[in-house]
């Protein structure tokens, strides 16, 4: 079962038009990856202070429709790929049943030499 939040469009994620902005959609994942890592218990704060590091490393979106001022959006993410050092993670953005976009993101975990390393041990919990 995918990991949900809710968002509410304000006017600074949009454009002239009322209509949000399309980088804003790759923020709003970013803010439902770190909901759904601390729902697994996952600190990203606490593992930055372990040395391990979450880098996006690719990402892959479709963009079906627009959000628009004051809509309120859904953003779903689950793992589909778990890996030793990197996993893709599937986001979709729902304004009420309709998808907006969706996306793979692929995250690696890199230690503060910027190499990569395995995940920390609660990773395996999440996917």
């Amino acid at each position: 079962m995918a990991h949900e939040i809710k968002l509410k469009i304000y006017y600074e994620d949009t454009d002239a038009g009322g209509v949000v902005y399309y980088a804003n959609y790759l923020r709003y994942m970013e803010r439902a990856r770190t909901e759904f890592l601390a729902g697994g218990g996952i600190n990203v704060a606490a593992m930055h202070n372990e040395g391990y590091f979450f880098v996006v490393a690719h990402v892959d979106i479709h963009y079906k429709r627009s959000a628009r001022l004051g809509d309120v959006i859904t953003i779903t993410t689950e793992i589909t790929e778990l890996k030793n050092a990197s996993m893709i993670i599937k986001h979709q953005v729902l304004k009420e049943d309709t998808l907006i976009a969706e996306a793979l993101v692929t995250l690696a975990c890199i230690d503060r030499d910027g190499k990569p390393t395995r995940f920390p041990e609660g990773f395996k919990n999440l996917g």
